[in-house]
């Protein structure tokens, strides 16, 4: 297995030529145009909710002079959490009205548009931006954030609004730290105090995720898992239309409608408050919503199993996608490739840091434990046949057959086998494109499927190709993305969440859910910096002519 690290400080950019200038002048002030803390106004709006104004601090956490001062400029209330929320989903969000922004310490960069909070999984690839970009103090002010989260807030939180205290987002806490880390060790700053500090916080996440309700069954793998009930509130407010969208879908095909559509009763006791309250927002055309589906008007709702799905999915951070059923429905029901190849990169991570500390009990351990994972996704996950890495249905006890580009997660992790990596380069044919590698080979008009091409899953697979010496893989996809990326920032001087691979546009036409391609926007902008700055000369020679 190969033993690069997957974080070593970015070198500074080796070309500055005038076609790249534009695109590098953007991300450079990106960063500030971008970054939110205390001490900006603009942090408090949240374009999915309209709520303004609004801001909650932990109930035991002492005031400071900072929040005085917003109060003043800013805020027009200032909240208590109701009690403390040192475990993840102690506190149901839906206890918390109105909603609002959860309070950080320290500045941090959002990914722009709709994406106006410190969002959990988006931040590893904004930090790895920052850094190559010498902005180490604002990247290590981020990890700190979330050392709050986990200290105030049960855990690593999919972003800081109430809505989302349910739930967490795909584990990259040991990156993140290891990143700052390495960045500070190689300009002279060897900040063991920190790691220490950090390996503590590490290991409380890491918890989160290897115990009930995240296991995935008995395999010994982990699971995505909202704490919460009934549909997201974000979404609810963001698309209306969105979960009747979905059931008029589920409605057209019965046996999708026997699993995941339910007799709406709202006098029986068993049916959660929260799906009575929210019912008639998706099923009554007095919600000021088009027509429901023919079966919602005779009483049907989505059923319970279903939102805990929905919910699971977006803590996963692919949402939309049919890879877990369709429209994510069964996401609680899968050991995920994404999930558990992350978590065995915490646990290598986790070793290296003890070893850093000089604690060999607990590297012994964390090494046993990342053992431990390799053997079940060898079990579970890896299909010999087809060569690639699938997600696993525990409760039905089968593997899926869904092609999805989290097939090259377990590369960037180093968990593969050489002859694993070997079969699973020889199906990139499968998703790259024109424009770098798209997400899925199904078409189903949501965003994390076919076409669409996406910064973090270029960066995962770009990185995994290399670890195992595929370089020529590497260096073509990287340059299919960012020449795709720089020739529409050409076009309209802009930089987007998603693109369309297979047309090298970011004129996207998303049918469900999130159908905005958003401008900022901070993983893309991070990506392309860590992808140019891996490129040899000539490779970006060839991009900035």
């Amino acid at each position: 297995m190969p033993a690069a690290p997957q974080n070593p400080p970015a070198p500074p950019p080796a070309v500055t030529a005038p076609g790249l200038n534009p695109v590098l002048e953007y991300i450079e002030n990106g960063w500030d145009s971008l970054t939110r803390s205390i001490n900006s106004c603009d942090a408090l709006v949240d374009p999915k909710t309209k709520a303004t104004g609004i801001l909650y601090l932990p109930v035991d956490y002492q005031e400071p002079d900072s929040v005085k001062k917003f109060m003043n400029d800013c805020a027009d209330e200032v909240h208590r959490l109701p009690k403390a929320d040192n475990l993840p989903g102690e506190l149901d969000p839906h206890s918390i009205d109105p909603p609002g922004l959860l309070y950080l310490e320290h500045p941090y960069v959002v990914p722009g548009g709709r994406f106006n909070e410190m969002y959990g999984w988006d931040s590893y690839f904004i930090i790895r931006g920052l850094i190559a970009d010498d902005r180490i103090p604002l990247a290590k002010g981020m990890v700190e954030n979330f050392f709050f989260e986990i200290e105030h807030y049960g855990s690593i939180l999919n972003a800081n609004r109430t809505y989302y205290l349910s739930r967490s987002q795909p584990p990259f806490l040991t990156a993140m730290i290891l990143a700052v880390y390495d960045a500070e060790k190689s300009v002279g700053h060897d900040d063991r105090d920190w790691l220490a500090r950090g390996y503590d916080y590490a290991q409380r996440d890491y918890k989160m995720w290897t115990t009930a309700p995240h296991l995935a069954g008995t395999t010994g793998l982990s699971r995505y898992f909202d704490f919460s009930e009934g549909p997201a509130p974000e979404e609810l407010h963001d698309d209306p239309t969105y979960y009747r969208t979905v059931a008029a879908y589920f409605e057209k095909d019965p046996q999708l409608a026997q699993k995941y559509l339910a007799t709406q009763n709202g006098n029986t006791p068993e049916m959660p408050e929260i799906l009575r309250h929210f019912s008639g927002r998706v099923s009554d055309p007095s919600a000021g919503v088009p027509a429901v589906p023919r079966g919602f008007a005779s009483g049907l709702v989505l059923s319970s199993d279903f939102y805990k799905g929905d919910r699971a999915m977006r803590e996963s951070g692919f949402d939309d996608t049919f890879r877990f059923g369709p429209y994510g429905a069964e996401t609680h029901h899968f050991a995920p490739v994404c999930l558990n190849s992350l978590l065995y990169n915490e646990e290598k991570n986790l070793q290296e840091i003890a070893e850093i500390l000089g604690r060999e009990a607990d590297e012994r351990n964390w090494a046993q434990r990342a053992d431990t994972r390799r053997a079940a996704f060898a079990k579970y996950l890896w299909d010999e046949g087809r060569g690639m890495f699938f997600d696993y249905h525990f409760t039905d006890g089968r593997r899926s057959t869904y092609n999805f580009a989290t097939t090259f997660y377990p590369l960037w992790a180093g968990l593969a086998t050489p002859e694993q990596a070997r079969a699973v380069e020889k199906n990139l044919k499968l998703f790259e494109q024109p424009g770098g590698i798209m997400t899925s080979t199904t078409v189903t008009g949501v965003q994390w499927d076919q076409p669409y091409a996406w910064a973090p899953i270029q960066l995962m697979a770009v990185e995994g190709l290399r670890r195992y010496g595929f370089d020529q893989d590497a260096n073509r996809v990287s340059y299919g993305f960012l020449s795709m990326v720089q020739d529409e920032f050409r076009r309209d001087g802009t930089i987007r969440e998603k693109y369309d691979a297979i047309n090298r546009t970011s004129n996207v036409h998303v049918q469900a859910g999130y159908d905005i391609n958003v401008i900022g926007f901070g993983w893309t902008n991070a990506v392309f910096l860590v992808l140019l700055h891996a490129l040899p000369p000539e490779w970006q020679q060839r991009l900035a002519g």
